[in-house]
């Protein structure tokens, strides 16, 4: 895989770790106001070469409909289930990503160590997330299967951007500006009215400038760029940072259950992507995969 594609990988997952951190200070902002407002500043980002917006109908629609549907899907699942079952069931996007690279990418094939890989960093993320102790309540299946639906959107966009034409990455601006607008919609059609404070705006904006805005900069030439199986791996990586990030400016804290978790992660992490230590086997791989089509 690409260094550069490793490179936005990981300044993606750096972001997200502070998503947790940032949305936790705006308790009190509606989460379509908080997703709207960091979007459209994540648009704004791209609007300086507008030129570059102009894509077809077809790009325009993965984006916006990746990016604005994984958000509504997510946020309407926090509105029906508890937030860490939520969060759980959530983070099955990295595994859907290792999954379906070869239904969308027939030349991205998975093996043994990818499907290890994710498998591990699933286990680890739940433990992360849950501390150990999960509650699955039928009762809230709404939720889950609308968190379910919600990972699976947000899998078959990342892929999806390998497979529409190439276009200017500055583009992702027309995605994240139309995706803020609308989630702005649904903030003042259907949420309780908020004007944000002071602090507030400040952590909007910075979510706007990273975790719910720039990233998607990242991720889109992420995805692009690099070996999707080896991202998916690489992904699971973000609840352990985020976690580490709440630990130390949170005062979360951090027991044995989390340091297990960070060992599964970790180790999941590396054996999902052994490929970048052997970039030989990434191109016999390749080989294979188109020698099949």
């Amino acid at each position: 895989m690409p260094l550069a594609a490793t490179f936005f990988a990981l300044v993606t997952i750096a972001m997200w770790s502070f998503l947790a951190y940032l949305a936790a200070g705006l308790g009190t902002v509606p989460p379509f106001l908080l997703a709207g407002v960091a979007m459209t500043i994540g648009g704004l980002i791209g609007a300086v070469k507008l030129r570059a917006w102009r894509v077809p109908l077809k790009t325009l629609l993965v984006g916006v409909g990746g990016i604005f549907g994984y958000s509504l899907l997510y946020f309407s699942a926090l509105q029906k289930a508890p937030p860490v079952e939520t969060s759980l069931v959530n983070y099955l996007w990295p595994l859907l990503i290792v999954l379906l690279s070869p239904v969308f990418l027939r030349e991205f094939r998975f093996q043994s160590h990818h499907l290890i890989g994710s498998f591990l960093g699933l286990i680890g993320a739940g433990l992360v997330v849950t501390g150990g102790h999960v509650h699955l309540d039928v009762a809230n299946l709404p939720g889950y299967l609308l968190a379910a639906a919600g990972a699976l959107v947000w899998a078959c966009y990342s892929l999806s951007l390998k497979k529409v034409p190439p276009f200017p990455n500055a583009a992702v601006g027309a995605f994240c500006l139309i995706s803020g607008i609308l989630s702005l919609a649904i903030h003042f059609l259907f949420e309780p009215a908020c004007t944000p404070s002071g602090k507030d705006w400040i952590f909007l904006i910075l979510l706007g400038i990273g975790p719910a805005g720039g990233s998607y900069f990242t991720w889109a030439a992420a995805m692009r760029l690099g070996d999707p199986r080896i991202i998916g791996s690489l992904s699971y990586l973000t609840p352990l940072t985020s976690t580490l990030v709440l630990v130390a400016l949170g005062g979360y804290p951090f027991g044995a259950v989390t340091g297990f978790a960070m060992v599964l992660i970790v180790s999941g992490a590396v054996i999902g992507s052994l490929d970048l230590l052997r970039p030989r086997a990434v191109r016999e791989a390749r080989m294979d995969g188109m020698n099949s089509v």
